[in-house]
């Protein structure tokens, strides 16, 4: 079959799914039956099932097959914007209801011209010394010291991943991440010419045999990983775990990106303090503050500061001279460190909430974080769980959007917990158990 030929098979299928002939949740045949009945070979039928699976048409999942995506005008890529749906168990952004008034008391007076002339100049990577010395007692913690001559500063975590990823990995090279891992870093990988290679994981996290396994196939240039309340699967990594990683990857010398963005929910040290050559921490504010006041840091080795500098400035990620003056101010004056104390104790009642509602069921989680994994009843697959959630006005996120192999996917979804009030937390939970108690075609016969 020419290029061409299975090209527009694939088309034909797209074009199915766009007039709703083929409909989310509907099953593809089996490659070998599909090739049967096009009259093509097996090969060709692979080539057009990756094809469909490349334009997030369709998503695989082990054991189960090849299924219409729920997804298709969204992407498959990363999670989309918020949708303004009246459960939203899609988007983490932990946001109390007092906080507006703790943080509208820290920025008084920023409105004042002398002090608003100041914050609205142009900064560079590394801000003021000032800024610098705020940000590293800030971020330093009894065990790990971060330096105001290490700090490089983003606008947000997002873009400090893309700094450093774009600084330790040349176009065209390989970066290890966790099989299940923060979305948005498959967009970011494609932006820069990266190839994200999936890293087994176990219950403490990212596994070094599996590092060094991906090292030895084809050479890594470094490792991206979540150690603390990662995310999607709420892991925090033991110490052993922790210094056997550091062992492979020190031998090795590959670098790690080590993202902190939930490890203010837990007291671990960071991966940097077993080696601080060889980690590079990327942090921000927007999870312990809001996500319209965020600011990222990026604490490298002196030896890869420059580097790194150099890599926000041509990404243009820099942080404006506002964001920095409103951070500088909640950081040193403590209204962070009160707003990190209360949203870990919102985060332990919604994770206590979700236990009682989901028992019964196969879920992880992490008593200090804000998400949750739900593996769901074999009757149950996660597109179709996710579409028939979106149905009742819930949003939440399938396993194939962190799953850095799309034809590898769990049978599972997320759960944010963070954004939702206590009393609609408490209803969705209520409907979602409800839901998997029951089996697809009953909740569709019904209605």
């Amino acid at each position: 079959m020419s290029n061409s030929e299975y090209i527009r098979l694939a088309d034909a299928i797209a074009a199915e799914i766009a007039n709703g002939t083929l409909k989310p949740g509907d099953r593809l045949p089996p490659q070998r039956r599909f090739a049967h009945e096009h009259k093509i070979a097996a090969s060709t039928a692979s080539r057009v099932f990756s094809e469909l699976l490349r334009r997030g048409l369709v998503v695989g999942e082990v054991g189960r097959g090849t299924f219409v995506s729920g997804e298709t005008k969204r992407g498959a890529e990363a999670l989309g914007e918020p949708r303004g749906i009246r459960t939203d168990l899609e988007f983490n952004y932990p946001i109390l209801p007092e906080q507006t008034a703790l943080i509208a008391r820290s920025l008084a007076g920023l409105e004042r011209p002398a002090a608003l002339d100041v914050a609205l100049r142009q900064v560079t990577s590394t801000g003021t010394a000032v800024a610098r010395s705020v940000a590293a007692d800030f971020l330093s913690r009894d065990g790990w010291c971060a330096t105001p001559e290490q700090l490089v500063f983003t606008g947000n975590g997002r873009q400090a991943i893309g700094a450093a990823l774009a600084a330790l990995v040349p176009t065209g090279g390989r970066c290890g991440v966790e099989a299940l891992t923060y979305p948005f870093i498959k967009g970011i990988a494609v932006r820069l010419g990266i190839t994200l290679v999936p890293l087994a994981m176990d219950g403490d996290g990212v596994r070094p045999d599996a590092v060094l396994r991906a090292h030895q196939e084809a050479r890594l240039s470094a490792i991206y990983i979540q150690p603390a309340v990662q995310n999607p699967l709420g892991t925090t990594m033991s110490a052993a775990r922790r210094s056997d990683l550091i062992r492979v990857v020190e031998a090795l010398d590959l670098p790690v990106i080590e993202d902190r963005v939930y490890s203010f929910l837990e007291d671990d040290l960071p991966l940097a303090t077993l080696a601080p050559e060889t980690c590079i921490v990327i942090d921000s504010l927007s999870k312990r503050v809001a996500p319209g006041l965020s600011l990222g840091f990026i604490v490298p080795p002196l030896r890869l500061r420059e580097s790194m500098m150099a890599s926000v400035r041509s990404g243009g990620w820099s942080a404006s001279g506002l964001t920095f003056a409103a951070a500088q101010r909640i950081m040193a004056d403590g209204t962070v460190a009160e707003l990190v104390r209360r949203k870990r104790i919102d985060a332990r009642a919604r994770q206590r909430l979700a236990a009682d509602r989901l028992s019964g069921f196969d879920i992880q989680s992490n008593e200090n974080g804000f998400h949750l994994w739900l593996t769901l009843p074999p009757h149950w697959r996660s597109q179709s769980f996710v579409v028939a959630a979106a149905r009742r006005d819930i949003a939440l996120t399938p396993s194939t959007t962190f799953a850095v192999m799309p034809g590898h996917a769990p049978n599972a979804v997320r759960l944010a917990l963070a954004t939702p009030t206590m009393d609609q937390l408490d209803s969705g939970l209520r409907t979602l158990a409800g839901m998997l108690n029951a089996r697809e075609e009953d909740l569709y016969s019904t209605e």
